[in-house]
């Protein structure tokens, strides 16, 4: 089914749980998108999600960043030609412009503005990933 992350074809409430991935990043309204989200999550219910993130320590937002600038693009471009370059050179400075207007800080209390409770977070990959996860209010 397609549909738009501002506007799901579903009741309030219809999942006991919902996960999504790498999505904030795509979309032009992420505090829309996300209070959408909440909105077809039953009380009670949970919400979790994957993205990529920016490392906070100094030496490994580094590492990070010459990865996501040098390494992937020459390693798409080895293993997938042409596609898959700009897809290396695509990733790192999304990732980036995402985080600097929209910090993990402000996501968190997006979540929390739509109606998540108890919203927690784990960085993984050394900073380069973040789970977040919580219930929604009401139950």
């Amino acid at each position: 089914m397609r549909a738009s992350g501002e506007r799901l074809p579903f009741e309030d409430g219809t999942f006991d749980a919902l996960t999504f991935t790498y999505l904030l990043r795509y979309v032009p309204d992420p505090e829309a998108v996300l209070g959408e989200l909440v909105r077809v999550v039953r009380p009670g219910g949970v919400m979790a999600s994957l993205e990529f993130a920016v490392p906070s320590a100094a030496h490994w937002r580094a590492a990070w960043w010459c990865y996501t600038r040098l390494v992937l693009p020459v390693a798409g471009a080895a293993t997938g030609g042409r596609q898959w370059y700009d897809v290396g050179r695509f990733l790192g400075p999304s990732i980036s412009r995402h985080y600097r207007r929209f910090p993990v800080s402000w996501t968190k209390a997006a979540w929390e503005r739509a109606g998540m409770d108890s919203v927690q977070m784990r960085t993984m990959s050394l900073g380069g990933g973040l789970v977040m996860w919580g219930r929604k209010a009401g139950d």
